[in-house]
């Protein structure tokens, strides 16, 4: 059956049930009947639908649901009976993304290039992740085709997804309900084995519920705020599963956008699936959020591999199968789920069960082949972004890159501080007269920062700039937002971001690592405006920052700022201090990106001495007995020097596109 009429099947099913109690199941194979379902999983595609990088007009085969797509062909041709569904963070990540939300918008009757693309493979089901609602409550409802009963949101039938959306844990404040079905029914013809071991088919039932974050409460405050109320996951599961699990299913799969965190539960937990997998009506879980991989087996530095209740070798979550399959089209989750008929139900045999995740990049280094049907369906949407993001805005006389912002190098920085900076300061002179003659500080996080591997830096290079350049430099759709902090809370401010370095011991003898690997560097904020300060890296996080200087002068704990920033942050993303409701002084709707953009068109052409020369930190220098090392993109010493930092010995060339220096922390940086 084409996987279309596959879906369309089963939406009438979740109708049926619906409206008139458990459809018919059909003859029922008896006792001992046994059959392997493969439960296939995508997360965090973020719009990377084609293995191609909008801000360098580049190929780049190491990413794209185009090449997912070819593991979950061969899936389907390995496993006699498939599954497919997604974890979320689907719709936002790429300029192909911006282009349809805010480029040019995309109109009621076009479908999504994402979900085009999922729709030409067949997926059987999907949830919502946080990224799914940056570009607002209308956006989404439109690209879902759903409903959404929020004020500003006009319902009208449009074009979505062939596979239902289930979103347990985010109702509505208008009307209680929740903003999406919170919970779906499936069935499938399967081919199965009775217990002669004679060839047969049968039905199988599934009940699905999808999760998201509860913090995106605080992410996206300005397009959520007064429009939803969310709960826990945990909560929302207990409030939703009895009247799933009543509808006959033989298994639960939880298909929640969250990762693993074994700590005590709290009802606004980022990653509750630990406590999740606790509850007795989810069966099996389907992983996302945290950019990883579960299970990882074999890997000694794996997380995974000392948390409690965890295997990571099989893939189970506190005595269940699990799976979490990476990001943006790199991996294919994939559970092996066997099952057992017994007492007119199938059954999970744990024992026979397991989970890995399969890698687009095959053994000997290379990667598997695209499948065309993906690119044919994207292909005017893919010219288009082109198109979009090579409108020229101005030019630069220095490279903007984040290969060495570790060390110091504002490059990529200070352009993204002094546009916020600009822009706050005359809105607030607008707005806030009585907060005019505050200074104004700005704060921007590298986000790309070799998270992904050896390309996944922002490199720009000297010349002509066009938008897909302010797009590398500020890859999220976030608005701009300021608020009111004071010297106290300026400095623990950058404390908190300090956590990106580990801490040094100098009388370690052996190599200790520069970056916490740990700690995002989304949450690296470097602050500009006239401060600087130097991060003691023997100190412990929360008691690194000395000598905090504004304009010269140590600055006073009750001194005020206004910090420019974003909405993410401002609202509290990150657990920064000095956030939250109560400190924000603006919030404009104007994205972030879109701000830069018109600054360096009023500019024209930056310059290095003008506009990449702010350098407001320093480490304190520190003799260690042991080097200590910092990896970055292999072949960029040029750039390190450009930006006058010193001290760096290559200490070897990893072969994967990295290299490894040590540094000599005993100068300073």
């Amino acid at each position: 059956m084409h996987p279309s009429r596959r879906i369309a099947c089963a939406s009438i099913l979740i109708l049926l049930a619906a409206c008139a109690g458990q459809p018919a199941r059909g003859p029922t194979p008896g006792d001992g009947a046994r059959a392997t379902l493969a439960i296939l999983e995508s997360t965090d595609v973020h719009s990377n639908v084609l293995g191609y990088d909008y801000y360098k007009l580049a190929e780049d085969p190491s990413l794209g649901f185009e090449r997912l797509a070819t593991l979950v062909r061969q899936a389907r041709r390995e496993y006699a009976n498939t599954l497919l569904f997604d974890a979320g963070d689907t719709i936002q990540g790429t300029a192909l993304a911006d282009w349809q939300a805010r480029g040019e918008p995309l109109a009621c009757g076009d479908k999504l290039a994402m979900y085009k693309a999922m729709d030409a493979l067949g997926y059987d089901g999907g949830t919502i992740g946080n990224h799914e609602f940056n570009y607002g409550l209308p956006f989404l409802a439109q690209v879902t085709n759903s409903a959404l009963d929020v004020d500003g949101v006009t319902p009208k039938p449009c074009k979505g997804p062939d596979f239902p959306i289930v979103l347990a844990n985010v109702d509505s404040k208008r009307s209680g309900r929740p903003l999406f079905a919170p919970t779906a029914v499936i069935e499938r013809r399967i081919a199965a084995r009775d217990a002669r071991g004679d060839a047969i088919e049968a039905t199988v039932r599934i009940g699905l519920i999808g999760f998201t974050p509860p913090p995106i409460l605080q992410w996206d405050k300005d397009n959520l705020d007064g429009r939803v109320s969310v709960s826990g996951v945990v909560e929302a599961a207990r409030r939703h599963l009895p009247a799933l699990r009543a509808q006959g299913v033989d298994f639960v799969i939880a298909i929640s956008h969250g990762g693993i965190n074994p700590s005590p539960h709290t009802h606004d937990m980022e990653n509750a699936n630990w406590h999740l997998a606790a509850e007795p009506g989810i069966d099996v879980l389907l992983l996302g959020h945290s950019h990883q991989v579960f299970p990882d087996p074999g890997n000694p530095k794996s997380r995974f591999a000392r948390m409690p209740e965890v295997d990571n070798e099989r893939g189970f979550l506190r005595g269940k199968p699990a799976v979490m399959g990476g990001f943006w089209g790199k991996n294919l989750g994939l559970i092996e789920l066997a099952l057992v008929h017994e007492g007119g139900h199938w059954r999970i045999d744990h024992s026979a069960t397991r989970s890995h995740v399969r890698d687009i990049r095959r053994a000997a280094g290379d990667f598997v082949e695209p499948d065309p049907a993906i690119a044919a369906a994207i292909e005017a949407e893919h010219a288009a972004t082109i198109r979009y993001v090579s409108t020229p805005i101005g030019s630069s006389d220095f490279a903007m890159t984040s290969h060495f912002v570790a060390l110091g190098d504002v490059s990529a920085i200070e352009p993204v501080n002094r546009a916020q900076r600009d822009f706050v300061r005359k809105r607030i002179a607008e707005t806030r007269p009585d907060l005019a003659d505050l200074p104004v500080l700005s704060a921007v996080a590298p986000f790309k920062v070799g998270f992904a591997g050896a390309t996944d830096y922002t490199d720009i290079a000297a010349g002509p700039l066009a938008i897909r350049n302010a797009a590398d430099l500020y890859l999220y759709p976030n608005t701009i937002a300021a608020v009111l902090v004071n010297g106290a809370e300026l400095r623990a401010w950058l404390d908190k971001a300090s956590t990106w370095f580990n801490r040094i011991d100098p009388q370690a003898t052996t190599p200790q690592e520069l970056v916490n690997r740990r700690f995002p560097g989304y949450n690296f904020d470097v602050v500009q405006g006239g401060i600087s300060w130097r991060i003691d890296l023997s100190r412990p996080a929360g008691e690194r920052i000395v000598d905090l200087r504004h304009e010269g002068q140590p600055v006073d704990a009750a001194q005020r700022f206004i910090l420019a920033t974003n909405n993410y942050r401002a609202g509290g993303g990150g657990d920064f201090p000095g956030t939250g409701g109560d400190r924000v002084v603006l919030s404009d709707q104007i994205m972030n990106r879109d701000l830069l953009i018109d600054w360096v068109r009023a500019r024209g052409r930056l310059t290095r001495d003008e506009d990449a020369s702010d350098r407001p930190w320093r480490f304190v220098p520190l003799r260690t007995a042991a080097p200590v090392s910092f990896t970055t993109a292999s072949g960029k010493d040029a750039l390190a020097r450009a930006a006058g930092i010193t001290g760096l010995r290559l200490l070897r060339e990893n072969g994967d596109g990295t290299s490894t220096y040590a540094l000599d922390l005993s100068v300073e940086h």
